[in-house]
């Protein structure tokens, strides 16, 4: 059995945007955590929406994986891609509302939807995107504090630090052999620098990564992207080369950049 809700967004003055959620296998949960989990991937869904815009796609198929022993709300999860794209979650079947609400993981996933697919080479970007993306949508939301969101970066960026030390290859071939090299952390959060930088240099002309991505969502997101095409749309619609020149800095960097949580706080 599957459960189905449809979450309005209203954008301006007129118009609605729907979004036909879908979430499968739902009645494989007691009564009491379905309503949990609908509430939690709906109320996830609206979060991610009020910080992105709206989602292209008008159906959000959600898979549900649900564990009788997990030691975290969501243990795993990924994007399906197809036609929608969609959700699969491994969840904790006895999680709570709160539990699962100050979990990153479904902000994380749902991010990636805004993206298209980018080939091997470039999954520190949509990697990085959607590290960068969890926490921003969580401190929009108020789920975390400004004092929280620069702690959890801070952290991350710390952690890429240190594996750069022993993943020393160029970016863009790392992330390509992150899985057999387990260079997760510095992928990800190399990746999530960058955003993080182009959001610093976006600010000096009163715009951020997310009014760009709202843009490009509504615009010319297609199904699959090259990366340098992704950053080329980015630079049309910020009316820059931030992102051009970014990109040339970090796509075959094999440093970590420098980041300082002062410049973090002004995010």
């Amino acid at each position: 059995m599957k459960f189905l809700f449809v979450l309005l967004l209203s954008i301006g003055s007129f118009n609605v945007l729907a979004v036909e959620v879908v979430i499968h296998n739902v009645s494989s949960l007691s009564s009491n955590a379905q309503n949990t989990v609908s509430t939690w991937v709906n109320q996830s869904v609206e979060k991610t929406q009020n910080t992105l815009g709206p989602l292209k796609q008008t159906t959000l198929p959600i898979y549900l994986k649900p564990q009788y022993f997990a030691f975290e709300p969501v243990p795993w999860a990924t994007v399906k891609r197809n036609n929608p794209d969609g959700l699969e979650l491994h969840i904790d079947r006895y999680a709570s509302l709160n539990a699962f609400t100050k979990d990153w993981t479904l902000y994380h996933e749902l991010s990636h939807l805004y993206l298209p697919l980018l080939p091997y080479s470039g999954f520190w970007l949509s990697e990085g995107f959607a590290s960068y993306m969890q926490n921003v949508i969580m401190r929009d939301s108020g789920i975390i504090t400004q004092p929280q969101f620069v702690q959890r970066l801070n952290a991350g960026f710390d952690r890429a630090r240190l594996q750069t030390k022993t993943k020393t290859q160029p970016l863009n071939k790392l992330s390509a052999d992150m899985w057999k090299q387990r260079a997760q952390q510095r992928v990800y959060w190399t990746g999530a620098a960058f955003f993080a930088q182009a959001d610093l240099e976006l600010q000096k002309r009163g715009l951020s990564v997310a009014g760009i991505i709202k843009q490009y969502q509504t615009c010319c997101r297609p199904a699959r992207s090259s990366a340098k095409t992704f950053i080329k749309e980015l630079d049309k619609l910020s009316g820059s080369s931030i992102f051009t020149t970014l990109y040339a800095k970090y796509n075959t960097r094999t440093d970590f950049p420098d980041i300082s949580k002062k410049q973090l706080n002004t995010l």
